[in-house]
This record gives C-alpha cells, sequence and structure tokens, in this order.
C-alpha cells in the first residue's frame, strides 16, 4: 500500500510540474520565435501527456490478480510506456522536418531577451529534481512506468541546454543556431524513444532480465531437499517476478516434506527477488544412495499399501525380501492374495525377475476403540507386574503405568529406561519379552505399548 501511495503520489506532483513548464516554455517560444524552444516546449507537452498516462497506469498496474488477469495488471506499464515510445518518435519526425525547412529557408534567429534563459534554468532545476524523485521511486517499486518517465526529465535537461546552447549561437549572430538546436532535440528525443523501446519491448515478449535465471536457480539449489534444478522459466511482470520451476527431490520423501520444500523454495525466491512470484513442480527422482529397503518402501507407497517389517538378504547371485503386509481384517484371502501378488510383481519389476520375494498377510491394526482410564488400584497392580518382570533384567525404572479400559480389552502404556550404549535390537528384545509375559498373565490386555528411554543424565 506505501509503494503504490509513493506511486502515485510522484506521479501526480510531476503532471503539475510538466503542464507548468510546458505552458511556460511554449508561450516564451511563441513570444520570440524560437523553433527549439517551441520543440523543447512540445517535448514537455508529450512528457504532460506520458505522466498522466503513468499517474493513470499505475493505480491500475498494482491491483492483484483477478479472474481474468492470472498475473495481475504489471504489463499495463510497460504498454503505456510504448504507447509514450510512439509519441516521442511523432514528435521527433515533426521537429525535424520543421528544423529542415527553416534551414533551407534561412530562417531569422529568434529575439533573443533574457526570459527565456530564465525560464530554461528554472525548467532544468524542476526536471533534475522531478528526475531524481521518479528515479528513486521506480527503484523502490520497480514501476517501469516511473523509470520511463524520469528518463523523460533526464533527456528534457539536457534539451533545454541544447536550446540554451541554440540561442547563444544566434545571439553571436549564427542565424542557423535555434534550427540546429531544435535539430539537437529531436534526436534526443529520437535516442530516448529507441532506448524506451527496447526495454519495454523486452519486457512485453518476456525476456527474462538479465542474470535472473542464475539467480533464481541457485536460490533453488540452496533450499535442503532440492537435488536439482531441471528447468526454470523467470518473467517480469510489472514489479512481480513470476518464476515457473521444477525441480528435483528425492522419491523416498512424504508429501508434508515436499510441501516443506516449496515454502522454503517460494521464501528463497523472495529474499532474493523482493517481489516474487513461484511455481514449484516437485519430480520425484531415485537417488544413488536409496538402499533396497527405500526403494520397496517407495513402491508400497505409490500402490497405496501398509508394509512394514522389510527385511533384504542378499546371497549375492539374488535377493531375498520378506515383507509383512497389512491389509482390512474382513478381506476374503484371495483379494488380499492377489494385492499381494502385485506387490510381488511391482518389487520384481524393480530388482528382476529372479529376486525372491514372500510377502506375510496380516489385518491391518484397526483403530483403537473409545475407552476410560481404568482405575488407580488396577494401575497399580499391572505397574507392580510390569516391574516384576523386569527385574534383574537390562530393563529398569519402570513409570508412566496407564491402563485404558476398551471395548476390545485393556491397553497397557508404559515407559522404561535401558542403558545408552544397548542397540535397538537388544533394547526391543527385552521390552517384547516383558509384553508377552504380561499378556500372559493378564488375558485381558489387548494390547501393550512401551517407549524406552536412556537414563536420566
Amino acid at each position: 500500500m506505501t509503494s503504490q501511495h509513493n506511486k502515485t503520489s510522484v506521479a501526480a506532483i510531476s503532471i503539475f510540474a510538466s503542464g507548468g513548464m510546458a505552458a511556460a516554455k511554449f508561450v516564451v517560444g511563441i513570444a520570440i520565435g524560437s523553433l527549439a524552444l517551441i520543440s523543447e516546449a512540445l517535448h514537455s507537452s508529450i512528457d504532460l501527456i506520458a505522466t498522466i498516462i503513468t499517474w493513470a497506469v499505475v493505480r491500475v498496474s498494482d491491483k492483484p490478480a483477478d479472474d481474468e488477469h492470472h498475473y495481475g495488471h504489471g504489463k499495463l506499464e510497460s504498454v503505456s510506456a510504448l504507447g509514450v515510445t510512439a509519441l516521442l518518435y511523432v514528435l521527433a519526425g515533426g521537429i525535424l522536418v520543421e528544423a529542415y525547412s527553416r534551414l533551407r529557408e534561412g530562417t531569422p534567429p529568434p529575439t533573443i531577451s533574457a526570459v527565456p534563459f530564465v525560464v530554461l534554468v528554472i525548467d532544468i532545476a524542476v526536471n533534475l529534481w522531478r528526475a531524481r524523485a521518479l528515479h528513486r521511486a521506480a527503484r523502490e517499486t520497480r514501476s517501469q512506468a516511473l523509470a520511463a518517465d524520469a528518463l523523460h526529465f533526464a533527456s528534457d535537461v539536457m534539451g533545454s541546454c541544447a536550446v540554451i546552447v541554440g540561442l547563444i549561437l544566434a545571439a553571436l549572430g549564427f542565424w542557423w543556431g535555434d534550427a540546429a538546436a531544435a535539430a539537437a532535440v529531436a534526436v534526443m528525443i529520437a535516442a530516448l524513444g529507441l532506448r524506451m523501446a527496447g526495454s519495454t519491448v523486452q519486457t512485453l515478449v518476456d525476456r527474462a532480465p538479465e542474470g535472473a535465471l542464475e539467480k533464481a536457480t541457485a536460490a533453488i539449489r540452496g533450499v535442503p531437499g532440492v537435488i536439482d534444478v531441471e528447468r526454470l522459466r523467470v518473467r517480469m511482470v510489472g514489479a512481480t517476478t513470476f518464476i515457473d520451476s521444477i525441480a528435483k527431490v528425492p522419491r523416498t520423501y512424504p508429501i508434508d516434506r515436499v510441501e516443506d520444500i516449496k515454502r522454503n523454495a517460494q521464501a528463497a525466491v523472495t529474499k532474493a527477488f523482493g517481489d516474487a512470484d513461484l511455481t514449484f513442480t516437485a519430480v520425484p527422482v531415485a537417488r544413488n544412495n536409496e538402499t533396497v529397503r527405500d526403494r520397496i518402501m517407495v513402491i508400497a507407497r505409490n500402490t497405496g499399501l501398509a508394509i512394514h517389517h522389510v527385511t533384504v538378504h542378499d546371497l549375492g547371485a539374488k535377493l531375498i525380501v520378506g515383507i509383512d503386509l497389512e491389509v482390512d481384517g474382513g478381506m476374503q484371502l484371495e483379494a488380499a492374495h492377489d494385492i499381494a501378488n502385485t506387490l510381488e510383481r511391482n518389487i520384481q519389476e524393480e530388482f528382476g525377475e529372479d529376486v525372491e520375494v514372500d510377502v506375510h498377510i496380516e489385518p491391518l491394526e484397526p483403530e483403537l476403540p473409545f475407552g476410560v482410564d481404568a482405575p488407580p488400584e488396577r494401575v497399580q497392580v499391572i505397574a507392580a507386574a510390569l516391574t516384576e518382570y523386569a527385574a534383574g533384567g537390562e530393563i529398569h525404572d519402570i513409570h508412566n503405568v496407564r491402563v485404558r479400559n476398551t471395548d476390545a480389552g485393556e491397553i497397557v502404556n508404559f515407559h522404561c529406561r535401558a542403558a545408552p550404549s544397548m542397540s535397538v535390537i537388544k533394547v526391543h528384545e527385552r521390552v517384547d519379552a516383558i509384553e508377552r509375559a504380561l499378556r500372559r498373565a493378564f488375558p485381558s490386555v489387548k494390547r501393550v505399548i512401551s517407549h524406552a528411554e536412556p537414563p536420566r543424565a
């Protein structure tokens, strides 16, 4: 909102300055008969038209995207700049024709006085102030329309200097000085138009800004999780940099992690470009360091299957894979077997026909039914039993015991401690033995969930 107000305020102030100086130069130019001063006045009039267009355009260009303008309205600034360029060329052509006519016919020089010099000096001071203010606003808001306007007023300074030189030549007796100065103004206007046209057309044809491709690629490649950038396109629409990217990410990453990568990539390009809009397409690819287990998990996830306890044995000549496949407990065996066969074929397609796959089918663990906390005395009984089964072993300090009664049976949760040097396999074996002992002693226990942790520091 602040940048929009800044742009419109600077453009509005420019309108009044342009109108006043154009009128003053035109009146004085007619009074003394100076083609150079009249040409500069007409140039300022074109600047006035350009400033009015700029003032109107910047009020629209910052509007957000809508149903008809998916990339916003920023291109209106480029279109307005192109229209002003056309007006400049028309003006330059007219001035050159009139200057040639006066040089050919030997038109008398203008009447020289101090008035045109005073007007021109004031005009130079005003244009320098406007050019600086517009250039600063254009740089802050990345507005092409304001940048074009700033360039106009900077060129006006050169044009006014050329008129002063022409008037001085005329005062010294060189009758052709004024017409030559007018021709010089026309050439400056044409050069300005050429420079503006080049920049504007490049924006309209979506030419990527200098160095933007490398800058955006480096920003996205620097995001953790991005393996490489496969393709990237950059274009400017007004002050916004639109970036379309296709990036490679590990295929083993879950969807939520890929979404994190997208958000981090947007933050990276915003930091690099300021106002940036990123379209990020993630392409999952296999990395060289993927294990056999990783590849099998990808196959299962892509087919929507729940698997666990994946074991892989490499016998040199062949791979032997064991998998626990979870399916709906109410599913008929024939349907479950078809699913297992499909999984086996997919694995063989990935690793070769000679891979040996054994799939153990088991019922998918249902969501635990609604339950209530067991009475404190029941929790104490279960906790005492757990402590007894752990006594003398490597698992100790049974704590945080919770018991819940459900329609399916009792659910027991507990925490315990083990030596930090123990391997996960050993901890699992010891804890599993305690869980089995508890279920044997208490048939009402449906499930036991343990959490092992190292001793307190």
